[in-house]
């Protein structure tokens, strides 16, 4: 796709980056007196960026689809010997695509945290960070180079660890953010590393340069790439090994939960790497490596949603999953790549729905997450029900609503092929997929149908409608924008110009066949959750399950696995650099001074005042000078 440098409203549009970060830092040293009007102003900036995104979005429209790509320079960043790298924005298809996803959704999540946050003393820096994360996540997806992407790959970190961390007050909270940046720091060492092999390989690591330089590159620096862009991915999106962090990430208020989840943190890696799709397309093994990850994600989390209690942890191992289709999706190259895209905009709408939901569910009863303590509610919250129902339905895949569209199409991507990837990763999709049906109707059910299981210090009530609009405008996103962007093709037509066309092949299963399979499986799920969780009375203690239901609500061992495979080996090896740091560079150092500060102690014995001792020194020297004389001839 041809590049042109920016002109009309993309010559501006540095400015989405730049007017939330300016509303972060006027809230952040604006002081006490923007204590109220600062939570507007942070709103309304947010929805600026959002219409200069949709301006360019629509002066792109205006142009053939090869010529809608446009470069902005910004500055010359790093210049040294022959190394030149500007700092720079690239407004193409992929990029305004997810500019449009975090401007509106992220801007309706702000407006529902003047009413969620309504109460909280500290709101002023809570909207700070949300314009933070905003920013930051602007600047990755429109950067041109990976290092200015890393840039905002770095403050997306950041203001997550703030914002999951807000109340850091609850020691609980504070450590679940502390988790979530170091996990996410071993994310970022994949993405340094695969920074360091494009530079030795390329001389570049800017996209255009990259790409250029991927054809004359060998499979093994390409696999080595495309391996630690991958190790990136999982970190920011919580692909395994490294997701167990997005289920402590619900210490933070709801709607960070809201914006990591749909608009902005978990999405990163989904870019990451269909913005590399050249990289991943020179080398087959590491799209293998991706939809590895992104199967045993998926399934993953399907199966830790079925045994938790907690709504928004629930949620969160539905997003864990959802992720997983996404690059499950990527890696399955040219054919996946629009659809991972497309599931990640439908999933941005009904996840965020659903989480801004749980607020509103929480919001009415007193803070608590426990769904055992709730049923009924759908008789005092119709508003929440309704919308939360949408998103619901939506996930699940149920015909016609945003789910439907989307996800099927990756099951379908998941088929196509010949040998055994095709029913190992298809069959995983598919029975994940009955798993969703399952645990999001369990979910339902739980939360809003079947006897009220209220504790009496509750009055559950509807929230206000600051909360309660960007509910439903998400609502009708979780809806409709899967059938608006699928059956009539726009999204593929829309990216093919950055990803490529994908044809179409043949498929171990016919498309009908799996439609029906797809559709049967999700009945199956929802019925067994209607047996359990709305016709039979649901204990408000747990059960204590089966050995894999108290595996998944253990996180299926997540945590023991990140202790023995990183926090043990890395307490041995500080142990060990410790210890040689005291034994042998102190060692050294300190063996070398007490050797040169016992040498001068003796030797300042001889300077003792007396003429004779000098006398005799002289004699020795010239008795060994004379001695070595004479041994040399």
């Amino acid at each position: 796709m041809t590049m042109h440098d920016a002109t009309g409203v993309a010559s501006i549009g540095w400015l989405m980056i730049g007017l939330p970060a300016l509303g972060a830092a006027l809230l952040l040293l604006g002081g006490k007196k923007l204590d109220k009007a600062g939570p507007y102003l942070a709103t309304l900036l947010s929805w600026a960026s959002f219409v200069i995104g949709l301006l360019i979005l629509l002066q792109l429209r205006g142009k053939s689809p090869e010529d809608r790509g446009m470069h902005q320079h910004l500055f010359d960043w790093i210049t040294t010997g022959k190394f030149n790298l500007s700092a720079g924005l690239q407004y193409d298809q992929l990029s305004l695509t997810f500019v449009m996803l975090i401007t509106f959704v992220g801007s309706l999540i702000t407006v529902y945290s003047l009413g969620y946050m309504e109460h909280d003393p500290d709101k002023r820096r809570f909207f700070a960070y949300l314009n933070l994360f905003v920013a930051s996540m602007l600047l990755l997806v429109l950067a041109d180079s990976y290092t200015l992407l890393f840039v905002g790959w770095e403050g997306v970190g950041l203001a997550s660890y703030l914002l999951i961390g807000f109340w850091n007050w609850n020691p609980a909270y504070a450590t679940a953010a502390n988790k979530a940046f170091f996990l996410n720091r071993i994310g970022d060492m994949g993405m340094l590393i695969a920074m360091f092999v494009m530079f030795w390989a390329f001389g570049k690591v800017d996209f255009a340069g990259v790409n250029a330089g991927v054809e004359h590159a060998g499979k093994g620096t390409m696999l080595a790439i495309g391996l630690a862009l991958l190790v990136a991915a999982c970190g920011k999106s919580a692909q395994f090994p490294l997701q167990s962090w997005l289920g402590d990430a619900m210490a933070g208020p709801t709607p960070v939960s809201a914006l990591i989840h749909a608009a902005t943190m978990v999405t990163a890696g989904v870019y990451l790497i269909v913005r590399s799709h050249v990289i991943f397309n020179a080398s087959e093994d590491a799209r293998l490596a991706v939809c590895i990850v992104g199967a045993i994600t998926l399934f993953a989390g399907a199966v830790i949603g079925c045994a938790k209690d907690d709504l928004k942890k629930a949620l969160a191992a539905s997003t864990m999953s959802q992720i997983g289709y996404m690059v499950l999706a990527a890696g399955l190259g040219p054919v996946g790549y629009a659809f991972a895209i497309f599931h990640l905009l439908t999933h941005g709408f009904f996840k965020a729905g659903m989480f801004l939901g749980a607020g509103s569910v929480m919001h009415g009863m007193n803070d608590q997450v426990n769904m055992r303590r709730f049923g009924g509610l759908w008789t005092v919250m119709r508003i929440t029900w309704v919308t939360f129902g949408l998103g619901f339905l939506a996930i699940i895949g149920f015909p016609g609503l945003s789910g439907f569209w989307s996800k099927d199409k990756i099951i379908e991507a998941a088929f196509e092929g010949s040998g055994w990837k095709p029913w190992v990763f298809g069959l995983t999709a598919l029975i994940a997929a009955g798993i969703t049906a399952f645990y999001m109707s369990r979910m339902f059910f739980m939360t809003f149908m079947g006897k009220r299981r209220w504790t009496e210090d509750v009055h559950p009530h509807e929230s206000p409608l600051t909360m309660t609009i960007p509910m439903m405008v998400l609502a009708i996103g979780s809806a409709f924008l899967g059938l608006i962007l699928g059956p009539t093709g726009i999204i593929t037509d829309w990216l093919e110009p950055v990803v490529g066309k994908h044809e179409g092949g043949e498929h171990v299963l016919g498309a009908a066949p799996l439609m029906v399979a797809t559709f049967v499986l999700m009945v199956i799920g929802v019925a067994m959750a209607w047996r359990m969780y709305w016709r039979d009375a649901v204990p408000v203690a747990p059960p204590v399950g089966s050995p894999l239901t108290q595996a998944a609500r253990r996180d299926l061992g997540q945590d023991d696995f990140n202790q023995a495979a990183i926090q043990r080996p890395g307490l041995h090896l500080t142990r060990a650099l410790v210890f040689f740091d005291n034994k042998v560079v102190d060692g050294v150092g300190n063996g070398s001074a007490a050797g040169i500060g016992g040498s001068s102690a003796r030797l300042k014995k001889m300077q003792n005042g007396f003429v004779r001792t000098y006398s005799l020194t002289m004699l020795l020297g010239v008795a060994a000078i004379l001695g070595a004389v004479w041994v040399v001839r």
